[in-house]
């Protein structure tokens, strides 16, 4: 909106030029983010305490757990208002993959909402059934799949880091392994929301990191020079990776342990989503698994444990996901959750390096 209000009249202010700038939206973005999540942060927390939207605690949880039961939950909407709004504010509204990344996120919100809605208000912990929840993401999914194929700007090939030319041309085959990923991530985040702050700081360094992937890909001179996609309009996504990464700093200052007040499923359900649709319009796929790995962990480990009992009768963990398994070893909550963040630091640093091994 201010780009559009603001820029036509650089003509006549010079200074308004800046508007131009992907990088100079970006920062603006960020900032309005953070500082709309912290501002609000207070006000909405209150608002969840009176209308007594309280945490429901699993029975077959961590017994450790049990003293959040009450602590205010659907906190996502705080962060979805703080991607929303900048977004909305900073970025080119003429430009179809900020609207796709958008609407798929929001609509992900909307599962995620029904979901704590039936948990808090109806009190049922299991909230909306596993087949319920997998049936709406993928039809949400595949909606957004077909637009990114059906709208897009290069061939619909999966692309592999750390080599030069590599890549799978999937053709229209690229709709149901699309929204495979962004279900997938959409709801590997929900399985890593287990702990307070635990899925925000993977989700930060993620989004930051495609905030320069995202960049780059829109640029047709460092595209070429690092040799990667070039995806026209792809650079203006990188408001959006700023926005996601700047809203849950700002929400992490609440949902630091001890939290203050959780995200619930309306928002690690968007988060997910958010993080996957940019990986595939940016051709970023693989990559996102390695960025995110902390998230492809924690799937895998429900995964494991699921099959394994099913099959043997035993466990491969204490507790599923990863993250209660160390706790029942003995782990402060604290140390699972920074040794877990400082895992997703090195992954993203790793993840950057594919830029130029390649």
């Amino acid at each position: 909106m201010l780009f559009h209000l603001l820029y036509p009249l650089h003509l006549e202010y010079s200074f308004l030029n800046v508007f131009k700038y992907i990088t100079f939206r970006t920062f603006g973005a960020s900032i309005t983010s953070i500082f709309f999540c912290l501002l609000v942060g207070p006000a909405f927390i209150r608002f969840l305490q009176r209308k007594q939207m309280g945490q429901v605690i699993r029975e077959d949880g961590p017994k450790s757990h049990l003293s959040k039961k009450g602590t205010p939950t659907m906190g996502g909407a705080l962060i979805l208002m703080g991607i929303t709004i900048p977004t909305l504010l900073w970025a080119d509204l003429t430009n179809k993959n900020i609207w796709i990344a958008l609407i798929t996120t929001l609509l992900f919100a909307v599962v995620g909402y029904v979901d704590d809605y039936r948990k808090v208000i109806r009190k049922n912990p299991k909230g909306l059934s596993g087949k319920q929840k997998l049936i709406f993401q993928t039809l949400i999914a595949l909606a957004s799949a077909y637009l990114i194929y059906y709208l897009r700007d290069t061939t619909p090939d999966l692309k592999f880091p750390f080599f030069k030319g590599w890549s799978l041309y999937l053709g229209v085959l690229f709709i149901p392994f699309a929204a495979f990923v962004i279900v997938g991530t959409s709801n590997a985040v929900n399985l890593t929301d287990g702990l307070d702050g635990l899925a925000v700081g993977p989700t930060i360094t993620t989004s930051a990191t495609f905030l320069i992937l995202a960049y780059c890909a829109g640029n047709s001179r460092i595209a070429e020079y690092l040799q990667i996609p070039y995806i026209p309009g792809s650079g203006e996504l990188s408001i959006f990776c700023g926005t996601v990464a700047a809203s849950c700093l700002g929400f992490l200052w609440f949902n630091t342990y001890p939290a203050q007040v959780f995200m619930g499923d309306v928002g690690s359900l968007a988060l997910g989503a958010a993080l996957a649709v940019v990986s595939v319009i940016t051709k970023n796929e693989i990559v996102l698994a390695l960025c995110g790995g902390i998230f492809v962990v924690e799937a895998l480990s429900v995964m494991a444990q699921v099959t394994s009992f099913k099959m043997t009768g035993k466990r491969v963990f204490k507790m599923a996901p990863i993250h209660h398994h160390f706790e029942l070893k003995g782990w402060a909550e604290p140390k699972v959750i920074v040794r877990f963040w400082i895992i997703s630091i090195l992954l993203a640093l790793l993840t950057l390096s594919t830029l130029k091994l390649r």
